[in-house]
């Protein structure tokens, strides 16, 4: 599912919301959390909802759990073993963000920084991505230029075998 690591928490009814530095009750960990992976937002019945991460610890069994899940989720959607498949990078994004919770929980820094790696790395992808992308697009407009010379080149070839039939009259 689309619910980030919010494993255990109702969504709440959202009244005015004071800016993050005063949100009563909130501990730094949460804040952080909330920075890291925003709130989920949606209108129900007229309703505003909010549903926040939750910054409860992960267990053991919890890893195991989200592993098994990833596989059954992987299995489910006919993810793609290789190459480019967007089904399977959504899944494993998932899982990463639920990963940078749960480390991010036991220790902030470590959260942070393994947040930085997820965002350069997608940072890395989405530069390969559009290199493959004009890549791809330079082979095609190649591929474009050597038929119409190829059509050029027979008309050439037709017109000079006219000439020398001409010229051996």
């Amino acid at each position: 599912g689309k619910d980030k690591g919010t494993k255990g928490k109702s969504p709440a009814k959202k009244g005015p919301l004071p800016p993050v530095e005063q949100k009563p009750g909130l501990t730094q960990t949460e804040d952080i959390l909330n920075s890291i992976l925003p709130p989920r937002e949606w209108t129900e019945e007229g309703q505003l909802w909010v549903q926040y991460v939750s910054s409860t610890p992960a267990t053991r069994l919890d890893v195991i759990n989200l592993q098994e899940k990833l596989d059954q989720s992987l299995q489910q959607r006919q993810a793609r073993e290789t190459g480019i498949c967007p089904v399977r990078e959504e899944l494993y994004a998932q899982c990463f963000d639920e990963l940078i919770r749960e480390v991010t929980i036991n220790c902030a820094e470590r959260g942070l920084l393994l947040l930085r790696v997820r965002d350069e790395m997608r940072m890395t992808t989405a530069a390969y991505q559009t290199l493959y992308e004009s890549a791809v697009a330079f082979g095609m407009r190649k591929a474009l230029q050597t038929e119409q010379g190829k059509n050029d080149m027979e008309q050439r070839i037709s017109t000079q075998d006219a000439e020398i039939k001409d010229l051996e009259r």
